[in-house]
């Protein structure tokens, strides 16, 4: 079942680490097993806020959490990684001691923090490794799926990747289980997939919308006109209104980045310009030689 982190420690989803870290001692310590023993519901409760806090308190992992949503955030982290460098001690360092805290955690969660009072836990999976990918601008827009050839261990395999809509240049995707081996038996470390973008001859993107340049003759920014607009799927005609100046836009609403998890479809942006023509025809030059005489 889904999770909303932000719902579970009650704030809101723009909060700084601040606002995230108060929210969570408050519920934390309402819910610690200490102050409710032999209560199942209260320990579910406190291991709840728990992992929304170790999630949302980390920067890359509350990133990671907003652009995929929590049921593809899961799908890429396990409860280590999630738990992984979460510093308890810091958490309760006034709540009775960072030390029983951390005997309490390790209970509950199996020992997947990383607290800086005891040893960090030795890693029994294989290394991970990295690659850089280069995708097509409308597949980054839409989301889909990419096959990547990947060579491991001298061997080459194809990897089907599935790209979420509006990946960010930079993001990383993970893949499981795709990293060194480890001669000991246990998993295999991850491949970690860092994302470039190929610019698009048509659109540019700004966040989750769209821009795209759209030339419209002088007469048509006088008088009004209509004019086909190109997305992502098939050309829309619009209206310009009389009067429009270069460079304001026309909205086209739900026609930009393809909506993902929390996040609602981008809209895409028709800048408008003026068309200049270079050579005139002896009927152009008549027409203009009226307009000029009439202060237009």
């Amino acid at each position: 079942m889904a999770t909303d982190y932000y719902s579970v420690l009650g704030v809101e989803r723009g909060a700084d680490a601040t606002a995230i870290k108060k929210a969570y001692r408050k519920l934390a310590q309402k819910y610690h097993p200490d102050k409710n023993p032999d209560d199942k519901q209260a320990e579910e409760q406190f291991k709840r806020v728990t992992e929304a806090y170790a999630v949302l308190s980390d920067t890359e992992k509350r990133q990671q959490y907003d652009q995929y949503g929590d049921s593809d955030f899961h799908q890429r982290f396990s409860q280590e990684d999630i738990f992984r460098n979460m510093n308890m001690g810091d958490i309760f360092g006034n709540f009775g001691g960072g030390g029983g805290n951390e005997d309490i955690f390790s209970q509950l969660f199996g020992g997947a923090g990383g607290g800086r009072t005891r040893p960090p836990r030795r890693a029994t999976k294989g290394q991970d490794y990295s690659m850089q990918i280069s995708i097509p601008f409308r597949l980054a827009v839409q989301g889909g799926e990419r096959r990547i050839d990947y060579r491991n261990n001298n061997k080459v395999e194809q990897i089907k990747v599935r790209i979420p809509p509006g990946i960010e240049k930079g993001s990383k995707l993970r893949v499981a289980g795709k990293g060194g081996s480890n001669p000991t038996g246990e998993p295999a470390g991850d491949l970690y997939l860092q994302v470039d973008i190929e610019p698009d001859p048509t659109f540019t993107r700004d966040g989750r919308d769209l821009l795209v340049k759209a030339d419209i003759p002088y007469s048509g920014i006088c008088m009004g006109t209509s004019i086909e607009v190109p997305t992502l799927e098939t050309p829309k005609r619009v209206k310009v209104p009389a009067g429009m100046q270069p460079g304001q836009k026309i909205r086209l609403r739900g026609y930009g980045v393809a909506a993902s998890g929390n996040k609602p479809a981008g809209d895409l942006y028709a800048i408008i310009e003026v068309v200049v023509p270079k050579d005139l025809t002896h009927e152009q030059k008549e027409v203009l030689e009226q307009l000029k005489s009439a202060d237009l």
